[in-house]
């Protein structure tokens, strides 16, 4: 069942108390806003947007939001952990479908709320099909994220195939996660992986990664059958981030450096230098094909380790 309204009605059918309340940042955009014993954290219904998560023995938080992020509507959010679907990247055959799909741009709507045993907090939330979203795919299908609030995040994205035809998605949570300097930090988890180089993929070749992922530069790869945790190490801000995920077959490593930065215009100064994107996902040959009446997930959980 879908839960749509105002911030105001969807207190009034949904608040946890303080643990769980609905208000509007930016141009009106409505937000969930999580503040249980162990986290705090914030959800745009906009995208099924992930946009802030703080365990409360965490001087910093995890997920990384850009101090310029817009919230507007139809446009994308500046940090956090977008939704990439139906396609990860560009459309395969359309020059002017939205890169990394349509979910991160259109509304979502709340279908539960509950606190948990443990009290941590859990919220779902479910794509609202248009003309707009069928204008773009018009497989018949249902999207849904399910989001944990608690000494981890966890988030749980599932695609149900409502027809009788397969489909093939590509995917991802694009998730950026706070460091202290990204020339401290390196990400372990992918030694001995095939990776594709997007800022050369004109040159298509496949290369292997030797020892722990290190910064230096603009850094947009897709690591391609791998299933294992990956790990932030930040030195700076004496800390680990474990990325743990299921249902992902690729892991996508992407940093902007200071030229891209610059002309995307909502990092700020020196921005991107407190954050590093390490996305769980299904891209390439990794791509997931759903029969008809069938469903895929795919999880993610983070967790903060010293």
């Amino acid at each position: 069942m879908f839960i749509l309204g105002s911030p105001e009605e969807l207190n009034n059918r949904l608040s946890m108390k303080d643990r769980l309340t609905f208000g509007k940042a930016g141009d009106g955009l409505v937000v969930a806003e999580i503040d249980n014993p162990h986290a705090t954290a914030s959800i745009c219904l906009q995208g099924g947007h992930v946009t802030a998560w703080q365990p409360k023995s965490a001087a910093q938080p995890v997920v990384w939001l850009s101090k310029l992020a817009k919230f507007a509507p139809g446009k994308s959010i500046r940090g956090g952990a977008p939704v990439c679907w139906p396609w990860f990247g560009a459309h395969a055959t359309e020059v002017g479908f939205p890169g990394h799909g349509y979910a991160r741009t259109v509304p979502w709507a709340v279908t539960q709320a509950v606190s948990l045993a443990d009290d941590a907090t859990q919220i779902t939330l479910e794509l609202i099909n248009s003309d707009q979203t069928r204008a773009l795919w018009s497989h018949p299908c249902k999207l849904s994220l399910e989001v944990v609030v608690g000494r981890t995040l966890k988030l749980t994205l599932t695609t149900g195939n409502l027809g009788d035809d397969a489909f093939v998605i590509s995917e991802a949570l694009h998730t950026y996660l706070q460091i202290g300097d990204i020339a401290q930090t390196r990400v372990l988890g992918l030694e001995g992986c095939e990776f594709l180089d997007k800022t050369v993929a004109a040159d298509g070749v496949r290369r292997r990664q030797e020892g722990p992922v290190t910064f230096t530069e603009e850094t947009d790869r897709i690591y391609l059958n791998t299933t294992t945790d990956c790990v932030i190490e930040d030195t700076q801000l004496a800390r680990r981030i474990r990325i743990a995920k299921s249902g992902s077959r690729s892991t996508v490593v992407w940093t902007p450096w200071t030229e891209k930065a610059d002309k995307m215009g909502d990092f700020g100064p020196d921005g991107w230098r407190t954050m590093v994107c390490v996305e769980s996902a299904n891209a390439l040959e990794n791509a997931v094909t759903i029969p008809g009446h069938g469903s895929h997930s795919m999880s993610v959980e983070y967790s903060l380790e010293n």
